[in-house]
This record gives structure tokens, sequence and C-alpha cells, in this order.
């Protein structure tokens, strides 16, 4: 098989969060955007992400196939907003959730911050000298 991937930078993510939301929350393109289907053709609007205009476009009807089967989910996944607790019929769920946690902090005595005491560490071969940790580096 072959993979189309598509990698750009988008900075502190706030811009992929904008562009996969499209995706997630809603088909690729709906119903009312397919302008004309004939001749083996499609015609349909969409919006240019460079200068954000409204444009229409016509393909072969296999090309315009290709395109929208891209952003089909594989078998076994599904939509972010149709699962679990985002589930539309999970709304008196969530509400539930919602007033449980808002009892037990009102419920929740204030914790006393945590002591900042130094790690201290001894040396492992004369356990006299005292190790200090000057940093931690991660591989990328």
């Amino acid at each position: 098989q072959t993979w189309v991937v598509d990698c750009r930078a988008v900075g502190r993510g706030l811009s992929a969060l904008k562009y996969l939301s499209r995706y997630l929350y809603r088909g690729v393109l709906p119903d009312k955007d397919i302008i004309d289907i004939s001749d083996h053709q499609v015609t349909f609007r969409y919006t240019d992400s460079q200068t954000l205009q409204s444009a229409t476009r016509s393909l072969p009807a296999r090309q315009f196939l290709m395109l929208i089967l891209q952003h089909v989910l594989p078998k076994g996944l599904q939509r972010v907003r149709d699962y679990g607790l985002l589930h539309g019929s999970a709304k008196r769920k969530r509400y539930s959730i919602q007033l449980m946690l808002l009892q037990m902090a009102r419920l929740m005595l204030p914790v006393p911050p945590p002591l900042n005491k130094p790690v201290t560490r001894r040396c492992p071969h004369c356990g006299e000298h005292l190790m200090v940790c000057v940093g931690v580096s991660r591989p990328r």
C-alpha cells in the first residue's frame, strides 16, 4: 500500500487543533457543497485554506471518491464526538458527574502545601560525599 503523509510545522498546536477539529466534529464535505453530479464528473464547493475564499472544483468521479476516502477512518475507529462521555446520549451522565465533582470539591479539606526538602544522595562508592543532580537530559 502507498501512504500519503503530509507533515507540517504547527507551532504551539492551536492551528493543528483547529484543522483536526473540522474532521472530528463533522464530515469532510457536507452534502450541500456538492453542486452537480453528471457524466462521471462531480462539481463541489470548498473553502481555499490559503485565501479563505469559496471556490468550486470539478473532478472525475473516481478522483473525487479517492479524495473523500482519504478521510474515512479505518474499521474499528470512531470519531471522537461519538465515543464514551462525548457521545450525545451521555449528556445526563456528564451532568451527574459534574454535580458529584462539585460536591466533592466542597467537602474536601484544604491540603497543606508539600514540604520542599532537597533530595540528597550519597556516593555509592565511598558513602561519604553528597551527590547533587545538576540536570536531566532526555533523548529526543
